[in-house]
């Protein structure tokens, strides 16, 4: 039996499970009035005269809100230089006044009016009659749509040039929060593989996955769960059905849940039982994969030297080539935060060059049709020079978790 993989059960390990939540430090005022200046910088540099925020996690990013997005419009407006002003519907207002860190006016719309036309005249109050608007890159299309409609005197311009380029780069509170929400996410997944059993389900397993994220003190549930047994570890996003757990089938659990809004993202791949020499060879390449790519992440390199590195294993070992199947069907990994995925993107024709504070998912995953999958999956962060890890790898086939070390 694959070390640390069965033995216990759902109730011992819930019982067992103790928060660790403290010592966390929630974003700074200082720290998002320091954002806005990096992005109004950004903005006077790239000849941008306001930046809209939709109801997103740039919003958040920026000002601490977390607005739900609707139909109806709740946005800021960040001018290149000035006070930044909030827009949301009347009936909001005093909510809203409420719950606001980076102070700012507040501009409201009734029902039966064109919120779209109030950021038109919120960005000309900032005494930009015409001229470039960047919008942020969830802005939905009805929304853009009323804003060319009312705004037809400004050029338009994807807002993920100043937003993007803020937010990639992690402070080091940033990185904190996002050990936090790793390390618990790793306890889960170690928790996970004790559980399992023949004939437990895929279900079982997932709501294990999220009462265990709770009692450790996430945010709330899991932002995402997949659990795969068998030949459906072969699919990177997972099938519809469920599966039953059975002597010898490789398992795949990918999940993560926030701190203060930051994102883990961990994959487990191993054997319910001993593993046969098929499984034990795939393994370990996607072991290789996933250390090459680390080893590649220097400063200095680009994102599609991270990529190739990986690739370039799994071609090795007689995979691909390229996103074949068999093979690494998909890009190395993502940039995460208050995202799960967010840019940058390691993958080929990416020449973004790596710079201290950047952060990755790192995921050459090995897919097989018909038989099974592999997806080792940890997260770095760029240090001066290089990268380090925010979780340690899996030891071995043998032994994940490192339970005999």
């Amino acid at each position: 039996m694959t070390a640390g993989v069965g033995g216990s059960s759902i109730a011992a390990e819930l019982a067992a499970l103790k928060p660790m939540r403290d010592g966390i430090s929630a974003i700074s005022l200082d720290e998002r009035h320091r954002r806005i200046a990096n992005a109004q910088s950004l903005m006077v540099g790239q000849g941008v005269d306001a930046l809209y925020l939709d109801a997103s996690t740039s919003m958040t990013y920026f000002t601490g809100l977390a607005v739900h997005a609707s139909e109806r419009l709740h946005g800021a407006v960040i001018p290149a230089t000035g006070e930044i002003s909030y827009i949301c519907p009347a009936f909001e207002e005093a909510k809203l006044d409420s719950m606001l860190q980076v102070k700012g006016d507040i501009r409201t719309w009734q029902e039966h009016e064109d919120p779209t036309a109030l950021v038109v005249d919120t960005v000309r109050s900032s005494g930009h009659m015409s001229g470039r608007l960047a919008l942020d890159e969830a802005t939905p299309f009805f929304t853009f749509d009323g804003l060319r409609r009312a705004g037809n005197a400004f050029e338009f311009v994807n807002g993920a040039e100043v937003t993007a380029a803020c937010r990639m780069v992690k402070s080091s509170n940033e990185l904190a929060l996002m050990q936090k929400a790793k390390d618990i996410t790793l306890e889960v997944q170690k928790a996970c593989a004790r559980i399992l059993y023949e004939g437990i389900s895929t279900t079982e397993v997932a709501e294990f996955v999220t009462d265990a994220h709770r009692i450790l003190g996430a945010d709330g549930p899991p932002t995402f769960c997949i659990v795969l047994f068998g030949e459906p570890t072969a699919y990177p996003h997972g099938v519809d059905y469920p599966q039953v757990l059975r002597e010898g089938d490789m398992v795949l659990i990918d999940t993560g849940a926030p701190i203060e809004g930051y994102h883990s993202d961990i994959t487990r791949s191993y054997v319910f039982g001993e593993p046969n020499q098929r499984q034990r060879d795939v393994w370990e390449l996607e072991k290789q994969a996933q250390l090459a790519a680390f080893d590649a992440a220097r400063v200095g390199a680009t994102c599609e030297d991270v990529d190739r590195a990986a690739r370039r294993v799994v071609e090795g070992g007689g995979f691909g080539p390229g996103y074949a199947v068999p093979g690494l069907p998909h890009r190395t990994g993502h940039g995460i935060g208050l995202d799960v995925h967010e840019r940058e993107y390691l993958v080929e024709g990416n020449k973004t060059v790596l710079q201290p504070g950047m952060c990755f998912s790192n995921e050459p995953m090995i897919c097989i049709y018909g038989e099974f999958g592999v997806r080792l999956e940890d997260h770095f962060y760029m240090g001066q020079n290089h990268a380090h890890w925010f979780t340690e790898p899996c030891h071995s086939v043998d032994d994940p978790f490192g339970c005999k070390s």
